[in-house]
């Protein structure tokens, strides 16, 4: 049995606060479309298979695997990427806590903890030490620098804290 050609389709992205418009394959996947449509270099491509968590971005504010999400389902959600959640002059705490603690060895990894690590404090402020491990537990790192990767988490989450308004008597 032969297969045509993958029909292409016209969608709008929600990325970085920007809509996108781009013509693509049916099959294609997020990933693909943020890297080769959109120029975002930040997801990487490391399994294709959801497992090690280089191609990490926020979908609604969750931390969600580029590679196997097909394009089309993302439509109308909000889509955050590693250049999304800050810049050289303004980065996101968590971002600058990993570059404070030397959290990067070759840099491939990086992407997805970031997204990992900024998901999980946004929605739990303070987590506990297994916690942090079990969110990260699906994010490869080859180079072994899962100590400053931890170190980054608690820079982080003090900063962060640090930063929120204090809480009403």
């Amino acid at each position: 049995m032969t297969h045509g050609p993958d029909p292409l389709l016209s969608i709008v992205l929600d990325v970085n606060g920007a809509p996108h418009t781009v013509t693509v394959g049916r099959s294609a996947t997020l990933l693909q479309v943020l890297r080769n449509d959109l120029g975002l270099n930040g997801p990487k491509y490391g399994c294709g298979l959801g497992q090690c968590g280089a191609c990490t971005v926020h979908v609604d504010g969750l931390a969600a695997r580029a590679c196997v999400i097909p394009a089309a389902k993302v439509q109308g959600r909000c889509i955050t990427t590693l250049e999304g959640l800050g810049d050289r002059a303004r980065p996101h705490p968590v971002q600058s806590a990993f570059i404070q603690a030397q959290a990067a060895q070759c840099g491939y990894c990086v992407n997805g903890m970031v997204m990992t690590v900024a998901a999980l404090l946004a929605r739990e402020p303070r987590p506990s030490a297994p916690a942090v491990r079990d969110a990260l537990s699906g994010n490869l790192c080859r180079c072994g620098t899962h100590l400053e990767i931890l170190a980054a988490v608690e820079r982080a989450t003090l900063a962060l804290a640090a930063a929120a308004p204090a809480a009403a008597p």
